[in-house]
């Protein structure tokens, strides 16, 4: 039965991130720290680097990796917050707000994951589902705050979209973002094509106040996109498919053991799927 711990090393799954960044900054909470604190205009792959490392460390990786990127994202997240009287209000350690993007990145992966490799089983979507939640448990989301079960996960994702806002934060951040202008040569060339991809997965009420024409002739070109890149992921080896993962947790381990007391063995959450799993019993997608 498959689990977070094999959904997540897709590399496929990147073509997502625009969406779920996107739909996170429509938070207009979100949006505001996002636009006032964060790295995305002068390093956009710092920020990307920061995301990637945290996901593949809590659904692959080791208790030191784990308690690394959790203090680094403590540590980032600690200066973000709003002012008094500003608004809107935001702090990084809100709980609703770490849900909410512990919900875009679940969304966000597991649609496309299963529109490359087919729907998952019933037993073992829930058990992904489920899993997704140590995303933002490991921070200061309670556990309590996860919806218990995917019907009830649907309920609350159609009632957050419905309550969305595409400001000037959100729209700043996402030009920035989709322009990446700051970024090495060979990603600002692949921009077109990430903002193409981007618009093609967002949900269709948000296309037009993040600036994108979406037509039914956009929709078939996606379509056909997705449908012909499909087959050839799912040929590639399963190391090739999963080099990113692979990549970003070295890089991970080499930064941690870089720093001055990294001996010292560090202590984890106990609970979620990096506890129970070593990467060595991790299944590969059929």
């Amino acid at each position: 039965m498959r689990s977070l711990a094999d959904i997540a090393p897709e590399g496929i799954l990147l073509a997502g991130a625009g969406r779920a960044i996107l739909l996170q900054i429509a938070d207009p909470a979100v949006g505001r720290g996002v636009a006032a604190h964060s790295h995305f205009v002068a390093h956009p792959m710092r920020r990307l680097t920061a995301t990637l490392s945290y996901i593949y460390a809590l659904s692959n990786g080791d208790a030191e990796d784990v308690a690394a990127v959790r203090r680094a994202v403590n540590r980032a997240h600690a200066p973000v917050r709003s002012a008094p009287g500003e608004t809107p209000a935001y702090d990084a350690f809100d709980p609703e707000s770490q849900l909410w993007v512990t919900a875009t990145l679940y969304d966000s992966a597991v649609s496309l994951w299963e529109r490359v490799f087919g729907a998952l089983g019933d037993a073992e979507a829930e058990r992904v589902y489920r899993e997704y939640a140590v995303l933002g448990t490991t921070l200061q989301m309670p556990e309590g705050s996860w919806p218990a079960t995917r019907a009830d996960f649907a309920v609350y994702w159609a009632d957050r979209l419905e309550r969305l806002e595409v400001g000037r934060d959100a729209r700043r951040v996402s030009d920035a973002l989709l322009t990446a202008w700051n970024a090495p040569a060979p990603v600002r060339a692949a921009m077109p094509l990430v903002r193409f991809v981007t618009a093609g997965l967002l949900p269709d009420r948000l296309r037009a106040p993040y600036g994108f024409q979406w037509t039914d002739r956009r929709q078939r070109r996606f379509d056909r996109l997705i449908d012909g890149i499909a087959p050839v992921y799912r040929a590639l080896p399963t190391a090739v498919r999963q080099l990113p993962e692979r990549r970003y947790l070295a890089g991970l381990r080499r930064d941690r053991e870089w720093r001055p007391g990294h001996a010292a063995r560090a202590t984890a959450p106990t609970s979620g799927p990096h506890a129970a799993r070593s990467r060595s019993d991790a299944r590969t997608p059929r």
